[in-house]
């Protein structure tokens, strides 16, 4: 497929090294169909750019947790982008994918996901299924995982993939994530790849007593933040500066 120049505005928008390399970023990168016209990378060489990017991208910064890690260099994230940019699937950055959305930077994903503290016994509420790819990481460190999509192609693209690599315990939904899943709550961990401007109430509601939720919260200025209930009361931490896609649905209604 060819780059058309709706995806290179895009990528314009969400990739800091596209014009100027900026807090990190690979200084080499490029559209998929620039690198290299000529064939996709084989399996091997797509298993060197996943250790390359453990390596330099998560080993190199904060990520310690070794099931986080070692998640990050299973997980076949090239899957999970459109096929003229998995050459660049690796890079430090997001990718867009279809209908506005993105995938997020390879860091990101492993920050929240380190963030969780999972141990392998807990049940996860993933709010924005997206590519799936984050999901996928969830099921190689989580008892179970519920992920919700607020659009209904994107998700079936993203479980088309889940299912192709065997993942069996990650159960989809297609809704408003704002709402979260009752029917399935309390959830031991929550996390949100969507950024809302204030966090839902339902999610702290379905967040189990001692459970842990890591959402980006913010219109124009995000952070993470990180939400613990002890005893019914809720903690709140923020953390680092990030830029999400905005939580639609009743979060953008409740805005207004």
């Amino acid at each position: 497929m060819r780059l058309t120049f709706a995806r290179f505005l895009a990528l314009l928008l969400i990739h800091p090294c596209f014009l100027l390399c900026q807090g990190g970023c690979s200084t080499n990168w490029m559209p998929a169909t620039q690198k290299n016209q000529s064939n996709t990378p084989s399996p091997d060489e797509f298993a060197e750019l996943r250790e390359r990017m453990v390596r330099d991208q998560l080993q190199a910064r904060d990520i310690i947790d070794p099931r986080v890690l070692a998640a990050m260099i299973k997980v076949p994230r090239h899957v999970f982008v459109p096929e003229d940019l998995r050459r660049s699937a690796y890079d430090d950055g997001a990718l867009p994918l279809d209908m506005g959305q993105t995938i997020s930077q390879p860091y990101i994903v492993a920050y929240m996901t380190q963030a969780l503290e999972l141990h392998g016994t807990e049940r996860v509420l993933e709010i924005g299924t997206g590519s799936g790819y984050q999901a996928a990481v969830l099921a190689e460190m989580a008892s179970e995982v519920y992920t919700i999509e607020i659009l209904p192609k994107l998700q079936d693209q993203a479980r088309a993939v889940l299912d192709k690599l065997g993942y069996k315990k990650i159960h989809f939904k297609a809704g408003d994530g704002y709402l979260g899943w009752p029917e399935h709550a309390p959830f031991d961990r929550i996390i949100v790849t969507a950024a809302p401007e204030e966090v839902p109430q339902p999610l702290l509601d379905q967040l189990s007593d001692g459970g842990r939720m890591i959402i980006p919260l913010g219109r124009f200025s995000q952070e993470l933040v990180i939400f613990e209930k002890e005893k019914s009361k809720i903690r709140r931490r923020s953390t680092i500066g990030v830029r999400f896609v905005p939580m639609t649905g009743q979060a953008q209604e409740g805005s207004r």
